[in-house]
Order: structure tokens, then C-alpha cells, then sequence
């Protein structure tokens, strides 16, 4: 103790000393420590970076920044999308305005049915006795079930537009358009108007099938595949069925007599025998029949030069399923 206080100085500075060592030996562990959390991010992210700079594409380097240019590229592909809605136009719906009532489009449907039948007479296409479009069910009526009129007023103006497209191609027939019921009406309507599909919905738009079947020659086809392409309402054409049209049945030959015997015997009683000719037989007068008299052999005609035909057109019944594309609204 004695020795303290003589070197009481001395004491209090080697405590002072040994304090402040401790106070930087912890500092410094610190600092390492978080050095070496610094260190191990710092490697995470280089090996991050290493495998992004090996990836195609990759985010680029000093003289090109992809990342920059990606951006760019999203802004662009934003104004294209903008720009093709022009293409995809809906159609009008008829009657076109706000809210529908019964009995504006009770006037409508029949308005547009007769327009229709005309347009399907002057274009010369045949179309089924007293055909609807696909409307047989609404038609006769004047009042129609709840919240359908303005689908019923949307598939209408749809159905129009496929029409005049198919007119303007000049098809053969129409057989019939086939459209998703809307409508508890539709229920009553024949099957032969209505697909099992249902329009189907993505984040883009909405998908509305039909199904049109027509009878035509092959450039007639072209035509009606070149209308829908080129229409300024999106039209998907996701299936074409060809096949040829049902002819008359082929007559049966007109050489052959009834019972298959030459010279027009009437027919023949059991046993295969020609009227009286039992009777003839029992009294000895059996005559043979008179041969056939030869037939002359069909001469060739002679050609008369040109090219030789290899394809003949013929007929076709065509079913094409087709989607219309209605755009969403955007948000």
C-alpha cells in the first residue's frame, strides 16, 4: 500500500492505460467484424454481378448498359401496343347507343334480318328457307328475358359484320352462323344456332368463338380469309374444315330392265321367270328371248389441243371457327 501512494501517479495512469487498451481491442473487434459482414455481402454481390455478366443478355458494362436499353425497348413496345388498337376495333352493336330497350331491338333484329336477307339476294348466296342468323329464338318476340339486351345487341351487330363479309366474298351458300347463347331466350332457340363455348377472357381481351358454315369454290374461300384478315375488327381464324359439298345422288344405270333381263321384260314371277313363260314351257312353246342388239362401242373424242386438266373444281361446304377479339377497357 505504501508503495501505491508513493506511485499513485503511476497507478492511475497504468489503469487509465489498460482501460483505454481494452476500449480499442473492442473497437478493433468490432470494426473487424463488421468488415467481414462487409466483405461477405461484398462477394455475394460480385458473384451475383459475375453471373449476370455471364448470362445472354446480360446487364452490359462500361460502354453498354442493357438494363438502360431494356427499359427503352418497354417503353417502345408500350407505344406499339397503343398503336395497334386502331386494329381492334369493336364492333358496332345493333341497335348502337346507351341503354337498349325491348322494343328498340325487337325493331332492330327484324330491321337487320331483312337488311341481311337483301344483301344475301343481291350478292346471289342462298341461304337456308327463312333463315334468322342465328336469331330464330328472339325473332317472333317483343319483350326478352333480363340483362340480355345488350349482349343480344353486341352478338347482333357481330353476326352483321361476319355476314357482309362472307357476301362480299361471293359465297356459294351459307348453311348456317353459330354463336354462344346469352340470353335465357336462347334455351327455346333451335341447337343448329349455338355453340357449347364460352367466350373465354384474359388480361388483354375478350375472346368471343363463332362458327360459320358455307358452301363455295376455292377462291371464294380466299376471299372470305382475306375479308377477315383485313378487317379493321380482329377476327382470329382458328380452324378451316373443307370438304366437298353434298351432290345429288348418281342415278342408277339406264341400260339395266327389270330383273336384269335384256329387252325390257315386265317383272318376273317366282322362280325368276317372265310372265307366261311357264305356260309356254308345259305346252312345248318355249321360244328364247330375242338377243339384245349390239351396242356399238363408244368412239374416243378426238382432243382438242391446249392444256390437259388435272384439277377440277368442285363444291365445297367450308367450316371456319373464328374468334372476334374485343379489347378491355383500360384500367
Amino acid at each position: 500500500m505504501g508503495w501505491i501512494k508513493r506511485n499513485l501517479f503511476i497507478v492511475v495512469g497504468g489503469v487509465v492505460a489498460l482501460a483505454l487498451l481494452g476500449g480499442a481491442g473492442f473497437f478493433i473487434f468490432e470494426g473487424w467484424t463488421s468488415n467481414s459482414t462487409a466483405s461477405d455481402k461484398l462477394k455475394e454481390i460480385y458473384d451475383k454481378l459475375g453471373q449476370l455478366a455471364q448470362q445472354k443478355p446480360s446487364p452490359g458494362n462500361e460502354k453498354i448498359n442493357n438494363t438502360l436499353i431494356a427499359k427503352d425497348q418497354e417503353k417502345e413496345l408500350a407505344a406499339w401496343i397503343q398503336s395497334t388498337r386502331g386494329f381492334f376495333l369493336p364492333v358496332t352493336s345493333v341497335p348502337a347507343g346507351g341503354a337498349v330497350t325491348s322494343e328498340a331491338y325487337a325493331a332492330a333484329l327484324r330491321r337487320t334480318i331483312d337488311l341481311l336477307q337483301h344483301e344475301a339476294d343481291s350478292a346471289s348466296v342462298t341461304l337456308p328457307p327463312k333463315y334468322d342468323f342465328s336469331f330464330s329464338a328472339q325473332r317472333p318476340l317483343v319483350k326478352f328475358a333480363a340483362g340480355s339486351l345488350d349482349p343480344l345487341a353486341t352478338q347482333l351487330g357481330e353476326v352483321k359484320t361476319i355476314s357482309e363479309i362472307l357476301f362480299a366474298a361471293r359465297i356459294n351458300a351459307l348453311v348456317g352462323i353459330q354463336r354462344v347463347r346469352v340470353s335465357e331466350d336462347d334455351v327455346n332457340g333451335p341447337q343448329s344456332d349455338y355453340l357449347d363455348e364460352r367466350p373465354v377472357t384474359n388480361t388483354l381481351a375478350v375472346l368471343t368463338p363463332y362458327v360459320i358454315t358455307f358452301r363455295s369454290f376455292t377462291p371464294e374461300l380466299a376471299r372470305v380469309i382475306s375479308g377477315f384478315a383485313t378487317s379493321s375488327n380482329a377476327f382470329i381464324v382458328k380452324s378451316i374444315n373443307v370438304q366437298p359439298a353434298n351432290g345429288a345422288s348418281a342415278s342408277a344405270d339406264a341400260g339395266a330392265a327389270p330383273g336384269g333381263y335384256p329387252g325390257g321384260y315386265p317383272a318376273a314371277q317366282p322362280g325368276g321367270m317372265p310372265p307366261g313363260m311357264m305356260g309356254r314351257m308345259n305346252r312345248g312353246e318355249y321360244y328364247p328371248p330375242p338377243a339384245a342388239a349390239p351396242v356399238a362401242a363408244p368412239q374416243p373424242v378426238p382432243g382438242k389441243g391446249g392444256l390437259q386438266i388435272v384439277l377440277k373444281e368442285q363444291l365445297l361446304q367450308i367450316t371456319l371457327e373464328v374468334e372476334l377479339v374485343k379489347l378491355l377497357p383500360k384500367s
